[in-house]
């Protein structure tokens, strides 16, 4: 198959892409590689078995059009403070203006009007008070909250249009290998698990997102793609009572809060946070089970839950970063037989595990169902656990309540980020004719900034014709 432009993944950052092309009038021929399905046929079993079945060949709730996007909460950080390093390359304010035209998509395609985290100003002087007296800093980010529910069908909307304005996109297709001819990318090496078969294109795009980033890595090093040692988050999803998170789900509804507890000052920092939400399952390859969580529109639980992650970065002598992380959760996927596990915070603190007879007393009742009852710190790393358990205590005097005994920790919460690859403004790599975007390229980490990535991707594709 001959084509102009191959994008290799069917997210934010591919399908911005392609918008952007065809908004800006591209004739250039664009296919798509998609490994999962379309939105429409997408399927988690989970709400009728209560228990995650382990779907195969992938999870539906990664792999597909829009990716987790989709299935996640659907929240837009709309600042460019938020969701990558992607302002370092191309500056602070082009990100933001990127940000700003791509909410105007998303609202095109519905949704919701209102921007959570602009009012209460006063409040918030407060919370970001507390927070300075706890040694943490407030980012302020106002946030586009879609909703699971209707994420999926905003996703829906700008995957029909793609398709009616002749973007070809084939799903249940997976991206082998680069078809290279000497330091030039031709195009991609693609198999519907099947047959293999090769599309050559003037320019591949990759974007194959979180769930791409261990391969990706993988293609730098065969390849010799010019990448430096990214970050790995690991971490835990915590979960407290509704009336604990109150005042900030009010006032924020996301609290971004960055701190650098002692002894070792690693980052540590909150990250999707879902008030009234569900903490949920997703698996990648080679059944690791990782924690994650999100929040519907009009679906509402009783508590609030987020993610407390742990920034490393490794370079001399070791530099897999994404390899240490697995080995994190698998170890973590053992001690709870292939599931997620959690504990409460006192009893961690009280050196002692959790049974489940004990959550089932508790105030905070687990909105993982399937969760396994155990012991965290059995297979959290010392440095990992410690820099969470001094962030949750700092977190406690910003927000009263959250260190409380009952307050749930889910393990494992892992961010993998591929390797950062090297690229010029206009996203070039090492090798000519290859584009690397999104949070798989290293650059990026969320619906927003993966968008806008794609944006001034596709435009830079359509001044070609």
């Amino acid at each position: 198959m001959n084509t102009d432009v191959v994008i290799v993944g069917a997210g934010p950052a591919g399908i911005f892409t392609a918008l952007e092309m065809v908004k800006r009038g591209s004739r250039q021929k664009i296919v798509m590689v998609e490994k999962g399905q379309s939105i429409e046929n997408r399927r988690c079993p989970k709400h009728k078995t209560n228990k995650c079945m382990n779907c195969k060949p992938y999870c539906h709730i990664t792999t597909g059009f829009s990716g987790a996007g989709a299935f996640s909460d659907g929240k837009l950080s709309l600042s460019h403070e938020v969701g990558g390093d992607l302002p370092t390359l191309i500056t602070p304010q082009l990100a933001q203006e990127t940000i700003d035209y791509a909410d105007t998509i998303y609202l095109d395609f519905g949704a919701d009007t209102h921007i959570e985290g602009l009012e209460h100003e006063d409040e918030r002087k407060e919370i970001r008070k507390r927070a300075i007296q706890a040694g943490l800093k407030l980012v302020d980010c106002p946030i586009r909250h879609m909703g699971t529910e209707k994420a999926h069908d905003i996703y829906l909307g700008i995957e029909r249009w793609l398709q009616e304005n002749g973007v070809e996109i084939l799903f249940g297709y997976e991206c082998k290998n680069l078809i290279l001819e000497n330091d030039i990318c031709k195009g991609v090496i693609v198999s519907d698990r099947k047959q293999d078969f090769e599309i050559f294109a003037k320019h591949t795009v990759v974007a194959t997102g979180r769930r791409g980033a261990d391969w990706l890595e993988k293609l730098c090093s065969e390849h010799h793609i010019a990448h430096a040692p990214g970050t790995v988050d690991i971490g835990v999803r915590v979960e407290v009572r509704n009336e604990v998170m109150e005042t900030v789900n009010r006032v924020l509804y996301e609290s971004k809060l960055v701190g650098y507890p002692k002894p070792f000052k690693n980052k540590v920092r909150t990250f999707c946070q879902n008030p009234g939400g569900f903490v949920s399952q997703e698996n990648y390859d080679n059944d690791l089970a990782v924690v994650n969580g999100h929040s519907y529109k009009e679906y509402k639980s009783d508590n609030t839950n987020l993610s407390i992650l742990c920034s490393h970065n490794f370079s001399i002598p070791f530099n897999q970063p994404i390899a240490y992380a697995k080995k994190v959760g698998e170890l973590t996927n053992m001690l709870a037989n292939g599931q997620i596990l959690v504990q409460r915070f006192g009893d961690i603190l009280d050196g002692k595990r959790t049974w489940e007879k004990e959550l089932a007393q508790s105030n905070v009742r687990p909105t993982l169902p399937d969760a396994v009852a155990g012991d965290i710190t059995a297979a959290m790393p010392y440095r990992a656990m410690l820099n969470i358990i001094g962030f949750i205590q700092a977190m406690d005097y910003v927000v009263p309540g959250f260190a409380s005994y009952e307050t749930l920790l889910y393990s494992p919460e892992l961010k993998f980020y591929s390797n950062r690859i090297k690229m010029d403004t206009d996203f070039n790599t090492s090798l000519q004719g290859l584009h690397c975007l999104g949070d798989s390229s290293g650059w990026t980490r969320g619906l927003m900034m993966s968008s806008a990535m794609g944006v001034l991707m596709g435009r830079k594709l359509a001044e070609e014709g």
